[in-house]
């Protein structure tokens, strides 16, 4: 009996060929979304599970509130281990510094490796918290003593190639010419998927001979570090309210006279392990791979569900339209004993045939997809995590799931035919039914106006973005970066002055990061007014005193400072405001109080945007190279073209590569365009305007092809009635408009529907911005308009072809 319903329900599809093609387009698309979309929830959900007692494993770490705001840091100050060590609530507390080094050696072997990533100087409870599998050495005394270090696998391979992992036990390092260590352990790789990315522990009490010795002797309760981390895992029956009760306390009885003078908290959190892979706060170890993003997954979740909800309509409406065209063949088929249950189930068999074979199209469409949608799919995640046993299950629900909610309903309308009525053909269309596919197909336009209405607000904001005036010049300027371990400055001005010879470059500047960067390097500035005290924090800029002339920062009054090193302010009027000078000209000649020492103020310059536009401009100043002697502000080269012409610009580019191999040999040169650097600010908004016009395109075209399955058998069932009204006359544009009006108005209904809600959603959206676009009535009324015409060229593609046909062939067929 199934596999006759099986055949019977093959014919079905391959008999009504449009309608099979619009069911099985719509739930392909949806299928492939939920697929790939599921894939990433799968991937991202599973960071860091594998671990022992994983739920009792936390990072602590350091929230600060201001009148300013709540400021967030992944580091604690390096007292708090000694404060809550002894607590009865922690079965292990382990802190470990990151601290890049400059290079490592294997001077054995000759060999030296520069920069190595993932290096940590951790202590010995280390291992206790972290279940590594040891496969050489002894993981019981693991990092006790100083200079010891334990390696990974893979590390260990690369620095003693060709050498067995027993006897690299042993072997010596040494690290920045003067810290040797010796292998005491090699551990395997993390199986799974981790952001535990460390691949070398050095032993903690290591750190006493590094460049950070006095902070490790005095732990400063006021210093807190994103580079000290410290994690512990709690006891099972661990009191959570205990535990955040006596982090208060310490946090109030060593908080800084300066804090409590200015309403200053500082908070200690316990973030779980889990929490690591999305929290945006605190980041990752690891950022070449991205943070996660849960409101980007939820967003994903939501595109996918209504793609999917698009598709299962497009099946409803149209097996329910259709289904007195089947009314005879359910007649007969009671008539010969079927049960209402049988025919269910052959309507049930009908629908998961579609579905599976729209699944079949989907996973071929998966894997291209993954490739498409680049921006939002984890860089390790590949085709082959549908192999994976809770993926493959999470697809066989996926699928029943669909086969009940597209084909129930229809199941139900189908089965539920009288027998006499069927065979006497007095069948009426019930108004229920039809009620039912209005309200579908307002559903169904409604997401896809939302979607049109959305994107292009995004896209007006993104635009508004990208063009609005940053305040400085960003146009054919790039800033060269000197190598990391390159410490003096004498050879960033050899550069420099070299450059001086390349006639493309107009100018050229030494100085920290661009005005507008990622980086930003903030501290506290005081100003006294009749003895109030005006407090605040100050963003700081390095440059030299070319700096503002290169940007084309405006002066709007003084001068910059007369040399690199003299220690003179050039504030921003943001500043000037805050401090409460009366105009930029009282400004010059005052004074600032920074570190115990009063600077006087020698500038003003125009407000410009040291960051994106979702913040305001805050108080700013540049300074020269204060510090010279003993470390330098001068990271970079800033340098200013003649032209930006693809053509221009490429011999530019290589004659200053060129010069930078001739300075620094042994790097890679690291350039970054200013208006690419801008543009990045803006990263997440580009993938949200991608994934709505990806949604909107495909939610379009799902809606549309519905529409035009409806259209189709509407105007097959009026036939008569358009070959009738031609022959009394009635015009072409009087049968269109007759048999566009009633589609017409279910799109202007989803449009009035959709519009407030969109205009919620985008609203929310822009307050995330302190500088943002306006919600133009003209979107709305275009995205109307459009939506309308896409259904006008649907609809009219089919009911001009039936206007046209000649009334004398469709009355003789009837």
């Amino acid at each position: 009996m199934i596999k006759n319903y099986f055949k019977i329900a093959w014919r079905n599809i391959v008999k009504h060929k449009v309608f099979s093609f619009i069911n099985v387009i719509g739930l392909t698309i949806g299928l492939s979304a939920s697929f790939v979309i599921g894939l990433m929830i799968y991937y991202d959900y599973t960071f860091d599970n594998f671990h022992k007692d994983g739920d009792r494993i936390y990072r602590i770490v350091t929230d600060f509130k201001e009148s300013e705001g709540e400021f967030y840091n992944s580091g604690v100050t390096l007292a708090l281990k000694g404060a809550i060590e002894e607590n009865s609530n922690f079965e292990a507390t382990s802190e470990f510094y990151r601290e890049r080094p400059m290079k490592v050696e294997n001077r054995a072997s000759d060999l030296e490796f520069k920069l190595p990533k993932f290096v940590i100087f951790a202590d010995q409870d280390y291992f206790k918290i972290f279940d590594y599998k040891f496969i050489a050495g002894d993981n019981v005394k693991a990092l006790h003593n100083p200079n010891e270090v334990i390696l990974t696998k893979e590390r260990a391979l690369k620095y003693f190639p060709n050498t067995e992992v027993s006897e690299i036990i042993g072997k010596t390092l040494v690290y920045n010419d003067s810290v040797n260590t010796k292998v005491t352990g090699i551990v395997e790789n993390f199986k799974g998927r981790t952001d535990i990315v460390f691949q070398e522990f050095i032993s903690y009490p290591t750190l006493l001979q590094t460049r950070l010795r006095e902070n490790i002797i005095k732990k400063n309760w006021n210093n807190t570090n994103s580079n000290s981390q410290l994690f512990v895992k709690l006891k099972a029956n661990a009191d959570l309210a205990s535990i955040k009760s006596r982090f208060k306390e310490l946090a109030t009885e060593h908080a800084d006279e300066q804090d409590i003078k200015y309403g200053q908290e500082r908070i200690f959190q316990l973030q779980p392990l889990e929490d690591i892979h999305f929290n945006e706060n605190y980041g990752i170890y690891d950022w070449t791979n991205g943070q996660a993003s849960k409101s980007l997954l939820q967003n994903l979740v939501f595109v996918a569900l209504f793609l999917l909800l698009l598709g299962c309509i497009n099946f409803i409406n149209l097996n329910t339209a259709q289904a007195t065209q089947r009314a005879k063949e359910i007649g007969i088929r009671k008539t010969l004993g079927s049960t209402r249950k049988q025919l269910m189930g052959q309507f049930m068999g009908e629908t998961f045939l579609l579905v599976i074979i729209s699944a079949v199209l989907s996973l071929l469409l998966s894997r291209w997809l993954i490739t498409v949608f680049s921006d939002f799919v984890p860089a390790g995640l590949s085709f082959e995590l549908f192999k994976a046993p809770i993926v493959v299950v999470g697809v066989i629900i996926l699928l029943v799931l669909v086969t009940i909610l597209s084909g129930f309903y229809p199941a139900i309308v189908l089965s539920k035919f009288n027998t006499v009525s069927v065979l006497k053909n007095h069948l009426g269309v019930g108004d229920k039914k039809v009620g039912l596919r209005k309200f579908l197909t307002v559903f169904q336009f409604t997401i896809a106006q939302v979607f049109i209405i959305a994107t292009l607000l995004v896209g007006k904001q993104i635009n508004y973005l990208l063009s609005k005036d940053m305040g400085f010049k960003t146009d054919a300027i790039v800033s060269v970066y000197k190598p990391i371990e390159e410490g003096s400055l004498e050879k960033i001005e050899l550069y420099a002055e070299k450059l001086t010879s390349i006639p493309e470059i107009k100018s050229i500047s030494l100085g920290g990061p661009p005005p507008a960067s990622q980086s930003s390097n903030i501290t506290d500035m005081r100003r006294m007014i009749d003895d109030e005290e005006i407090y605040g924090d100050m963003q700081l800029l390095a440059g030299d005193t070319k700096y503002l002339d290169l940007f084309e920062i405006e002066l709007l009054a003084g001068r910059v400072y007369r040399n690199d090193t003299v220690r003179e302010l050039v504030i921003n009027e943001a500043a000037r405001k805050y401090f409460r000078f009366k105009s930029p000209e009282d400004a010059i000649g005052k004074t600032l109080l920074y570190e115990k020492e009063y600077l006087p103020i020698v500038g003003v310059t125009g407000d410009f945007h040291q960051s994106s536009l979702r913040s305001d401009i805050r108080p700013m100043t540049l300074r020269g190279d204060w510090y010279r002697g003993m470390w330098t502000y001068f990271q970079a080269t800033h340098i200013s073209l003649k032209s930006d012409s693809p053509e221009n610009l490429k011999n530019s580019l290589a004659k200053i590569e060129n010069v930078y191999k001739d300075v620094y040999p042994e790097s890679d040169m690291r350039l970054e365009f200013v208006d690419e650097a801008v543009e990045r600010f803006y990263k997440r908004e580009k993938k949200i305007s991608k994934l709505l016009n990806w949604s909107t395109g495909l939610s379009i075209l799902i809606s549309c092809l519905g529409l035009l399955g409806l259209v189709i058998y509407t105007t097959n069932r009026r036939v008569k009635e358009i070959g009738v009204r031609k022959v009394l006359g009635a015009s072409l544009l009087q049968i269109n408009t007759l048999l566009c009006k009633e589609f017409l108005i279910l799109v202007a209904i989803a449009f009035i529907v959709a519009s407030p809600i969109a205009w919620y959603g985008i609203n929310n959206w822009l307050q995330d911005f302190a500088y943002k676009t306006n919600i133009s009535f003209w979107v709305f009324l275009n995205s109307g308009c459009a939506m309308i015409l896409f259904a006008l060229i649907v609809i009219s593609a089919k009911t001009l072809q039936a206007a046209n046909a000649n009334p004398v062939d469709s009355l003789r067929s009837e």
